[in-house]
């Protein structure tokens, strides 16, 4: 399977050109699945929710979102991106996976960072895992990587390639990407972004080095910190379907749910 990500610096306020720079940069990509940043239509320093909602997409009304379903049509790939989801009143930090035939799923941020509280509501959807001809796909965004519980519970269902839409400003979460493949014997893609965003309430600078992790920790490719990038690799998504660390050791089978009642309950 070929996989990969393209790293960019979406435009603040500029959906448009965010969505002409991705159809110019994926015309003539070669893949199956490709993963974009978190919010790569809008720009990620919204200030309140009245302004996330004015850049948000409802994904039933978006000629953004239907140009990317007829670029997925025309290459025959999938694409998980992620935007700001206009439902209703109410607005959340979503991505999508997208194919061929348009939308096939929805993931709603359920860990919010920071100043994303002031703007968007906490997602509600579950953790699901969607089949891609045979190949098990799990979505995360961005935060979600603090929490183990997220790469876990995808895993548990199957999940054999995680995707991971990203705008990250801290510097931890590319080296703990590699600890989720250690832990769930998994791939996974994060896709960031890279240079600032300039708002009145301040000045947010994120880390690029998206990444392709394969499964045991080992990292197939980061890109560099501040400038576009592309990349995809050919890899055998049934890599994950091993889970032993050692001869005895199944790093899910050897779980002890019993013992672990208090993450439920606290």
């Amino acid at each position: 399977m070929r996989v990969g990500f393209y790293q960019f610096r979406p435009l603040f306020g500029k959906p448009a050109q965010n969505g002409k720079k991705i159809m110019t940069a994926l015309e003539n990509v070669d893949a199956d699945l490709v993963v974009l940043p978190e919010l790569a239509l809008s720009g990620y320093y919204l200030k309140d929710k009245a302004e996330a909602i004015k850049y948000a997409e409802d994904p039933e009304n978006s000629n953004l979102i239907d140009s990317l379903s007829n670029l997925a049509n025309k290459r025959n790939m999938r694409l998980v991106f992620g935007f700001a989801e206009k439902s209703a009143r109410q607005c959340f930090n979503s991505a999508a996976l997208i194919g061929p035939n348009g939308i096939e799923h929805i993931y709603r941020k359920a860990h919010l960072f920071n100043e994303e509280k002031n703007c968007f509501d906490p997602g509600d959807t579950p953790f699901i895992v969607n089949d891609i001809k045979g190949v098990k796909i799990g979505i995360m965004i961005c935060f979600d990587w603090v929490f183990p519980e997220v790469a876990r519970a995808l895993a548990l269902q199957g999940a054999q390639i995680i995707c991971q839409p990203a705008n990250l400003v801290l510097s931890f979460c590319q080296q703990t990407m590699l600890s989720r493949c250690i832990e769930n014997s998994v791939f996974a893609i994060t896709a960031n972004r890279y240079g600032a965003d300039k708002r009145p309430q301040g000045i947010l600078k994120f880390t690029g080095k998206s990444q392709i992790v394969a499964p045991g920790g080992k990292l197939l490719h980061r890109a560099a910190a501040q400038r576009d990038a592309l990349f995809i690799a050919e890899i055998e998504p049934k890599a994950a379907n091993n889970k032993m660390m050692t001869q005895y050791n199944d790093v899910l089978a050897d779980r002890r749910p019993e013992l672990y009642k208090s993450l439920i309950y606290k």
